[in-house]
């Protein structure tokens, strides 16, 4: 039973390994820039963001921390992770119908895929954030430790929602545009351009139910160390693993009837 067991666990990390490459090479093996891509959107949003707030609003330090520009890249990279993959998940099963059907590994692995091969261009974009945070100043504290444990509560945050995602978009087309609505209002409803402690103290433990805004304070953290709230963590990783079973209930009642759909 145990060697069946690992046996399956191996073939499935695997072929996740295999398919997140291919999904890499596949986005970069046509471009001339390659990894400059994966770091290029959130550099210019954090640019623009860093115009607007420091340079037109002058924003005094009312908002967020100095240097301003580390404290969005901290927030930003996190995000283009997280929307990317649940933006693709949308398209999960649509996109790669023939194979969802005609393969029989675990259905599961193709959110997984998407969740990890984003995950590694957020990897592969940290060298930015500390080239910046060394021109800045922004010395690293004993909280980057807590780096690994964010990107935990992230992984299976954003697994359990693209768990629920790409099978409902299947059955509902209209779903992909809608997500992408709550995507955008995300973006400002969660604390990017701002820090978590900027919102009103009685909006904070109502926030704190973006399991967003804890997983950006544990990244944040790792500069700006007053930024660590574990209210808002230990609600987020409570949140991520509730969604993370609720994605598996979704994904697992409605599996049979996606393959009919595709």
């Amino acid at each position: 039973m145990r060697r069946t067991q690992r046996s399956y666990l191996t073939r499935y990390r695997h072929a996740l390994w295999l398919l997140t490459k291919r999904d890499l090479r596949v986005r970069y093996s046509t471009s001339a820039l390659g990894y400059v891509w994966s770091i290029l959107d959130p550099l210019v949003m954090a640019f623009i963001y860093y115009f607007v707030f420091v340079v037109v609003f002058q924003r005094g330090g009312s908002v967020g921390e100095d240097p301003y520009i580390v404290f969005l890249l901290a927030g930003l990279l996190p995000w283009m992770w997280f929307n990317g993959a649940v933006s693709d998940s949308t398209r999960a099963f649509i996109r790669e119908a023939k194979l969802v059907r005609s393969t029989s590994i675990p259905r599961t692995i193709w959110v997984n895929r998407l969740v990890l091969s984003k995950g590694i261009e957020y990897v592969a974009a940290l060298p930015v954030l500390l080239a910046f945070a060394i021109f800045t100043g922004a010395a690293l504290n004993w909280n980057a430790l807590l780096f690994p444990l964010a990107i935990l509560i992230q992984a299976v945050l954003t697994i359990g929602i693209g768990l629920i995602v790409a099978p409902l978009v299947v059955f509902f087309r209209d779903l992909e545009r809608a997500i992408k609505l709550v995507l955008r209002f995300l973006f400002y409803a969660s604390p990017i351009v701002y820090g978590f402690s900027d919102l009103p103290a009685e909006l904070q433990p109502f926030a704190a139910f973006n399991p967003l805004g804890g997983i950006f304070s544990l990244y944040r953290s790792a500069f700006f160390p007053e930024q660590l709230d574990w209210y808002p963590v230990i609600v987020s990783a409570a949140m991520s693993v509730l969604f993370l079973l609720i994605g598996l209930w979704v994904f697992k009642r409605s599996e049979r009837t996606v393959l009919k759909e595709l």
